[in-house]
């Protein structure tokens, strides 16, 4: 784990769909997002906290988005698409590289809470070019490796699961 220190400027952005689908499919539960802002920040500066989220017009969706927003989260929303084939998509990962490189220049610090590879050509970026250390937060079983092995550190959520997760 690299050295962390107060004067550090944190941005964390937040796949919301990753870490939902991958606290629920793995561990029937939930991720509490408050207390994990809290640990992955750690007395340092925080910049922005950035959640994304695709809006499918669930029931609980609504409590769901205003509790981010009450934990300190700055919302990014798009609506599911559903196509004829009644095909569905739904994902950020372009809003949130573009979001993660356009700040950057104001981290020292960016904490990326999801575990999916198509990121890994955005941390190479952010450490070789804006000079930015990279944190990768997520459930080691379903993270990719190489995500893992490029980035400056790991937090394995699973390893303090009673931590942050909230059974359903």
């Amino acid at each position: 784990m690299s050295k962390q220190h107060p004067d550090q400027r944190v941005g964390v952005f937040v796949d919301i769909g990753n870490m939902y689908h991958s606290a629920k499919n793995l561990y029937n539960a939930k991720l509490n997002f408050g207390r994990l802002l809290t640990d992955l920040v750690n007395d340092r500066q925080l910049v922005r906290a950035m959640a994304y989220i695709i809006i499918s017009q669930s029931s609980d969706e609504a409590n769901f988005f205003d509790a981010l927003t009450k934990q300190g989260y700055e919302l990014k929303s798009k609506d599911l698409q559903i196509f004829p084939g009644g095909q569905k998509k739904g994902d950020w990962d372009v809003g949130l590289a573009v979001d993660a490189i356009t700040i950057a220049k104001h981290l020292d610090v960016v904490i990326l809470v999801t575990g999916d590879g198509d990121f890994i050509p955005l941390v190479n970026y952010l450490r070789h070019t804006e000079g930015c250390k990279v944190e990768v937060a997520a459930f080691e079983k379903s993270c990719s490796a190489k995500l893992v092995e490029v980035a400056d550190d790991f937090i394995n959520l699973s390893t303090n699961g009673k931590k942050y997760l909230i059974k359903r």
